[in-house]
């Protein structure tokens, strides 16, 4: 007996065509076999799930600031403020958040802007403009990097979720390293409390200057 494929009909071994449905049993049997044959299609990941696998942790957070910079499908700025990039030490959380040429922007850029002016308030300066930029320039690392991801290669959704979590998320080493400096720091303010204001009476120009106020002997 053979098997329709289209219906499942048994039919003599002889029979060209079904006797119920009609269909060319050859052609069913083959449509069948080719339909076992094939793997189902992976169902393509939608957009936000793949900025969630990116973004790692806060992913709710970032997703709804990113709808700021972002208008019918086309980029746009928007102003927005990040406190951690703010409060934290900035090139820490560029650093944090793998943007490696952005923390070494933030690393180089207040040292190089308190040599040149002598004003230890620069890297206050920079703070503020992190806490300013951080969200549109986060926002522009993940938009890149999702989208290279989506074009290098036609990846099943495990592999693809593997690619963007090692490409985006975040590494919490550094957060460690934020610890030390801010404990190093703490350290070094408390000493100089400790020891109190500079004692202006063994300035250099003190002796001097006591010496020119004596009376003559």
């Amino acid at each position: 007996m053979t098997t329709c494929g289209q219906c499942q009909q048994q039919n003599p071994d002889d029979a060209n065509f079904c006797h119920q449905c009609g269909v060319k049993l050859l052609e069913a049997k083959a449509s069948a076999e080719t339909t076992a044959e094939t793997p189902p299609a992976q169902p393509a990941q939608d957009e936000e799930t793949l900025w969630r696998q990116f973004v790692g942790p806060h992913a709710d957070h970032y997703l709804t600031v990113f709808r700021k910079f972002s208008s019918n499908g086309q980029p746009r700025f928007a102003l927005s403020w990040n406190w951690p990039a703010f409060l934290y030490i900035s090139f820490l959380w560029f650093l944090y958040r793998k943007m490696y040429l952005h923390a070494f922007v933030y690393a180089v850029g207040p040292m190089v802007s308190t040599y040149l002016t002598g004003d230890l308030s620069a890297g206050i300066i920079w703070s503020i403009m992190a806490g300013a930029t951080a969200n549109y320039l986060y926002y522009w690392h993940c938009r890149e990097h999702i989208g290279e991801i989506k074009k290098t290669s036609r990846m099943d959704p495990v592999t693809q979720e593997n690619a963007l979590k090692e490409s985006g998320g975040v590494q919490p080493y550094v957060i460690w390293v934020g610890v030390f400096f801010y404990i190093l720091f703490l350290a070094t303010l408390a000493k100089m409390v400790q020891e109190g204001p500079p004692d202006l009476d063994h300035s250099p120009g003190r002796p001097a200057k006591q010496a020119a106020m004596s009376p003559q002997a």
